[in-house]
């Protein structure tokens, strides 16, 4: 780009300035160096500061030299943070400046535990929230009235659900889908761990953990499965065309249900740690299948620990267990609450397992869906109900 007598123009003296906070993340974090370079820069005059749409970041040239050069690093890690970390797709439905408000506390705490790092001045800090996910993060700020304080100090919107601009950028930003930023910051985080690892210099930060394991996205299409189970028609998809069931159309007509769903998460000491995840994993996607799922989830080994209601904007409580599996317990459970309550038609009981327990002597009144484990026992094994695998990844 020109320039004359000597001074740089704004887009290339924000080159310049971006390029030596990228050298200092380089210097600091193989980790943080390689997520950034997935990221595009952009310059932008109609944001007062800086901003991600999920793919790009978009940085006020003017605002950024009037930072001192750790907050311009800091600034910059801030807006990949966001990026990589999916925060603008996993917003959804959420109330945009609170989440907005969540995902900084997260973020900021994580450059804060980091050396090397500023934040700008107004970086909203919640030391007691920054160890949880942006979800968790969302429900502890609307639960406990802190989100009416700290609208008065966000200094920027930055999480946006679309950036800047018109034209060519626009139409690139209509592809920024769930599923494309998930598969392009995964590929930079896997790019990011290898880089670490070949340079030996360290580990993926322990605030990042958490977060890192809320990006695992469910295998199984819930909202099929939900239908299967609990539509009222002896048929399945009967009155439909099937011809629109592939492309998941005849869903639509279920919206208005009540899905009652008694669901139950294996933690005997055969789940290890990475299938939990998974586990947690699926039961996110349930939570988000319909918009008026009632969900109880339980954690089971020996023993039945629950249940939680959740809904979707509720946060995973811990999981409990750790000893032997016996699955008569939660069919109990949920045996007692339907006495209790009167349970409807539309209810279904989900249990995430490998499959290897003590079962109930008798089948329960309710359908049941098995979602087994690579490794697990075969469907063929079961005495009621239906068998589901997840698929490795690997």
């Amino acid at each position: 780009m020109a320039h004359s007598g000597g001074l740089l123009q704004p887009d290339e003296l924000l080159d310049r300035q971006v390029s030596g906070a990228l050298m200092r993340i380089r210097m600091r974090s193989p980790f943080f160096s390689t997520l950034a370079l997935f990221a595009r820069i952009r310059p932008t005059e109609t944001l007062p500061t800086a901003a991600t749409d999920g793919r790009d970041i978009y940085i006020n040239p003017d605002y950024f030299s009037q930072l001192a050069a750790p907050e311009r690093v800091g600034l910059l890690l801030h807006e990949v943070l966001h990026a990589a970390l999916l925060h603008v797709p996993r917003r959804g439905a959420r109330d945009p400046l609170l989440w907005n408000i969540a995902a900084d506390v997260v973020v900021n705490g994580v450059i804060a535990k980091e050396s090397g790092y500023a934040l700008p001045e107004g970086g909203i800090r919640e030391p007691e929230l920054e160890e949880l996910s942006v979800e968790e993060v969302y429900h502890a700020l609307q639960s406990n009235g802190k989100y009416r304080r700290l609208t008065r100090v966000v200094i920027m919107r930055d999480v946006l659900a679309g950036g800047p601009g018109a034209g060519e950028q626009a139409g690139e930003r209509a592809n920024h889908t769930y599923a494309a930023l998930a598969a392009h910051w995964g590929e930079a985080q896997a790019q990011a761990s290898a880089v670490m690892r070949m340079a030996q210099h360290g580990s993926v930060p322990a605030s990042l953990q958490r977060e890192l394991g809320m990006l695992t996205q469910a295998r199984l299409d819930w909202r099929a499965y939900l239908w299967r189970f609990l539509v009222r028609t002896p048929i399945d998809f009967q009155g439909f065309d099937r011809r629109f069931i592939g492309q998941g159309l005849y869903l639509e007509a279920f919206d208005g249900e009540s899905i009652s769903v008694h669901v139950a998460v294996d933690t005997s000491g055969s789940v290890e740690g990475r299938t939990l995840d998974s586990f947690l994993s699926e039961v996110r996607g349930i939570l988000s299948a319909y918009p008026h799922i009632q969900c109880w989830l339980y954690y089971a080994d020996a023993a039945c620990y629950g249940p939680y209601a959740l809904t979707a904007d509720d946060p995973i409580p811990p999981p409990q267990g750790g000893g032997g599996t016996d699955f008569r317990p939660f069919f109990a459970a949920v045996a007692r609450e339907a006495e209790a309550t009167m349970l409807g038609e539309t209810t279904l009981c989900i249990y995430l397992t490998d499959g290897y327990g003590e079962f109930p002597a008798q089948a329960p009144n309710f359908p049941t869906l098995w979602v087994l484990t690579p490794g697990g026992t075969g469907a063929e094994a079961l005495p009621f109900g239906e068998g589901v695998r997840l698929i490795d990844e690997d």
